[in-house]
């Protein structure tokens, strides 16, 4: 919680965790409760760095090195962060991002085999001072959460849904690691339950890091 009322929350979790979702039911609660709120991903959010995600996430781009990757996804973290995060916290409002910097420590530091303090030294950079207040990670099994994703055909394919098990599998790995090591940050939510019941927890989570 911020003098000025804001907050930045983010969101984390394995593909097919469901974070899209429940962020869109977090964001009605809070604005039914006359909260100051938006909506944001990663990457993305704005256009230089939608732009940045079509590189990144092209299915076409398999020659893309670990460090390129790990690099782009930076870049478009700060323009995303100095364009449109900050000036929403400075306003006061509760910023709530689909995933952020444990994303790259999952995926490019530890899957990708990097290192998460190499990764970690990268967004430092790229970030600054500017972690999230609170963190929701929604925990679910690789195969049950790439299970939900063939099933949904609206979902968009992307590079990282060409990866093997195994790949997944670390990134689960990964974000238990990152339990531990942030645990005053980093909250627990069992992601592999009705969705009433895991939207009532990290909104739980949510207004905790709240003014009453």
């Amino acid at each position: 919680m911020r003098e000025n009322g804001g907050a930045f929350i983010t969101f984390e979790g394995c593909e097919g965790a469901g974070k899209t979702t429940v962020i869109e039911h977090v964001r009605q609660i809070l604005e039914n409760q006359g909260k100051p709120v938006i909506k944001t991903r990663e990457p993305g959010g704005i256009d230089i760095a939608e732009k940045i995600r079509t590189v990144i996430l092209n299915p076409e781009h398999t020659k893309m090195e670990e460090r390129t990757e790990a690099l782009l996804y930076a870049a478009a973290r700060r323009q995303h962060l100095i364009e449109k995060i900050v000036p929403a916290l400075e306003n006061g409002c509760i910023v709530l991002c689909d995933r952020f910097i444990d994303s790259s420590l999952a995926y490019q530091g530890y899957a990708r085999g990097i290192g998460l303090e190499e990764v970690f030294t990268i967004n430092k950079f790229a970030i600054g001072e500017h972690m999230p207040d609170k963190t929701i990670y929604l925990d679910i099994n690789p195969e049950k959460g790439l299970s939900r994703i063939h099933q949904n055909k609206e979902r968009e394919f992307n590079r990282l849904d060409q990866e093997v098990m195994e790949f997944h599998q670390k990134v689960y790995e990964a974000y238990h690691q990152l339990l531990e090591r942030f645990p005053k940050r980093i909250v627990h939510v069992n992601a592999d339950q009705s969705i009433d019941i895991v939207v009532q927890e990290a909104a739980s989570h949510v207004l905790s890091v709240l003014p009453e």
